[in-house]
């Protein structure tokens, strides 16, 4: 085994760890956005855990995050406008990040 294998062995077990806290973040992301939808839309209980799970999948259409803003834009039309939709996606990725961070250690 020479040094250069392990190093790429640790740079893929790095990128690959790397990945799984990125898609972890980006769910939890998308959680809280379903929750706080949810309260704005008037749901509670099951009912808001139901709906926040489908801004979850939302997310499953396809790459990056415009078919969640689009879920969101469309479910909150007339009540959030977009920029603040954008604003609340930015703050909920760094909180999501802050608890999966603080999970995986």
């Amino acid at each position: 085994m020479s040094l250069f294998d392990d190093r790429e062995r640790a740079y893929e077990a790095k990128f690959a760890h790397d990945a799984d806290l990125r898609f972890k973040a980006e769910a939890r992301r998308n959680r809280l956005l379903g929750e706080w939808a949810a309260e704005i839309l008037g749901k509670s209980g099951e009912e808001a855990r139901s709906y926040a799970m489908t801004v979850v999948t939302s997310d499953f259409e396809e790459a990056g995050d415009e078919d969640v803003f689009r879920k969101l834009a469309g479910d909150l039309e007339g009540q959030v406008d977009a920029a603040a939709i954008r604003a609340k996606m930015a703050e909920m990725m760094t909180e999501a990040r802050r608890q999966v961070f603080n999970e995986a250690n």
